[in-house]
């Protein structure tokens, strides 16, 4: 058995406005968001859900690639449940520290930690049955040579590279998905 990945919500950035890309991965008895972040209107996230026949209370983690707002601003819409990050877990009033890296949140879903775009960038890794699918900020769009944002360019173009070698499938972080 493997995991199914969707995309809730193909983000964008741009001089209008900027959203971002809202993963739903369930695998099992785990149903997670990945980067539940700022969007248009949170109905977006809501019907997304619906559609998929997922409600919000089925929702079981929360995965976010960095702390940008963008990416973490709409955490609250879902029931306490642990959110995972670079360096731990946090669930109701409990920290538990833990690097990201090999990190499993189920059978098919894992972590690896992927700074560039920030220093705490991490990737959520699925293995689904079209493919290895990666969840992650290395990339804000398909086509997008580098990161004017970047903290640091070097580990940023590194850690496409190692994606590319893993993921048959990537979600960037404000785009919809491509294949590598």
């Amino acid at each position: 058995m493997t995991a199914r990945a969707d995309v809730l919500f193909a983000g964008y950035a741009g001089a209008d406005g900027v959203a971002s890309t809202i993963g739903l991965v369930r695998d099992g008895d785990h149903t997670i968001v990945i980067d539940p972040g700022m969007v248009p209107d949170r109905a977006v996230i809501y019907d997304a859900l619906d559609a998929l026949g997922v409600a919000v209370d089925d929702v079981t983690d929360v995965v976010v690639s960095h702390h940008h707002p963008d990416h973490t601003v709409n955490i609250a819409l879902f029931p306490p449940v642990p959110v995972h990050d670079f360096s731990a877990i946090y669930d109701g009033d409990q920290w538990e520290d833990r690097p990201a890296e090999g990190a499993r949140i189920s059978p098919h879903v894992r972590l690896i930690e992927t700074p560039g775009h920030s220093p705490q960038d991490i990737t959520t890794l699925v293995d689904t049955p079209q493919g290895l699918v990666a969840f992650t900020h290395c990339w804000w769009y398909e086509g997008i040579g580098g990161d004017s944002r970047a903290t640091d360019l070097d580990a940023l173009m590194a850690n496409r590279q190692r994606i590319a070698a893993l993921a048959d499938l990537v979600v960037p972080g404000h785009g919809p998905a491509f294949e590598i």
